[in-house]
């Protein structure tokens, strides 16, 4: 049976709303504090192993009580297999400064995710077999993120790139990356392109076989072959953008997983993340086991 494999960070996740970023150098009061287990890995897992794939999940963490914590809210999670990497490090962990519009900015600290090898991630990748997804994202090195691409390719598994948090070059991982997924600034700051349409070409010429730019409240564009779509997001009262762009990656490895077709499994992908929209933080913001099952199945209520 064919599973989606994720190779991420796992951490705990500080959520803070803000009435707006501070400037340089200000002290900022900020209210409804809330820590939840989270990092983009574990919340695209979370959110694939909900759809009822079967999923694995492999991700440094500490020799730490925070690592405790992150074994235990996942142990819950039917369809999941945590496979976590014990460190020498503290767990990573992320704080999430929540503006009164919904829009995030996240500062992430991963000693976890900057110290996990190459050769453990290859080792990871080399179990993928054929049907299976493998999706990635950018908290790992370049080195550990490209290893693990390289060794999918070459067993010729769909490897999905999400490179957010972008603090390397991605240029080099394209060519080993079935789909990417990026958002409108990821996507300007990995081409040099500022149109998103042109952006998602440029990511095709560089070697991905399908290019997603999210664009948030205008849906998302798609390039594949010559041709380039546009699909509209599903209109909702937004309260927090945090794990939006987790949830449209998991929910569209699984579906590509069961053989959807890329246009279906974009518009569960997306109808996933309209959920995730309306409601605050990350890892609580996910959707349900019976939510997606809902949309899964067309019956989901709006």
């Amino acid at each position: 049976m064919a599973r989606v494999l994720v190779l991420g960070n796992a951490g705990l996740d500080i959520s803070l709303a803000v009435p707006r970023l501070p400037e340089r150098g200000e002290t900022l009061l900020g209210d409804g504090v809330s820590q939840a287990p989270g990092g983009k890995g574990l919340n695209q897992a979370v959110t694939a192993a909900r759809t009822g794939i079967l999923t694995r999940f492999h991700a440094p963490v500490g020799r730490d009580a925070q690592a405790e914590e992150i074994r235990s809210a996942l142990s819950v999670e039917a369809s999941l297999e945590f496979d976590p990497a014990p460190l020498d490090h503290p767990s990573d962990f992320s704080l999430l400064m929540v503006m009164p519009d919904g829009e995030n900015s996240i500062v992430s600290g991963g000693p976890c995710a900057t110290s996990f090898s190459a050769s453990a991630a290859t080792d990871f990748a080399v179990t993928a077999e054929a049907g299976d997804v493998i999706v990635l994202q950018g908290n790992l090195t370049q080195e550990a993120t490209l290893a693990a691409l390289k060794a999918a390719s070459d067993r010729g598994v769909t490897t999905l790139l999400n490179p957010a948090p972008l603090w390397w070059e991605v240029g080099p991982l394209l060519p080993f990356s079935t789909i990417v997924v990026a958002n409108r600034g990821e996507a300007e700051a990995i081409t040099g392109v500022a149109d998103p349409a042109n952006a998602a070409a440029a990511l095709r010429q560089q070697g991905v076989s399908i290019a997603i730019i999210t664009l948030g409240a205008e849906g998302c564009l798609v390039r594949q072959g010559t041709t380039i779509a546009h699909y509209r997001a599903m209109p909702v009262d937004v309260k927090d953008t945090t794990g939006c762009g987790d949830t449209f990656c998991g929910v569209l490895a699984a579906a590509l997983t069961i053989g959807r077709t890329i246009d279906n499994a974009i518009d569960l992908a997306q109808r996933a993340a309209a959920i995730t929209a309306t409601r605050a933080g990350a890892y609580a913001a996910l959707p349900s086991r019976q939510e997606l099952a809902a949309i899964f199945s067309g019956n989901e209520r709006h």
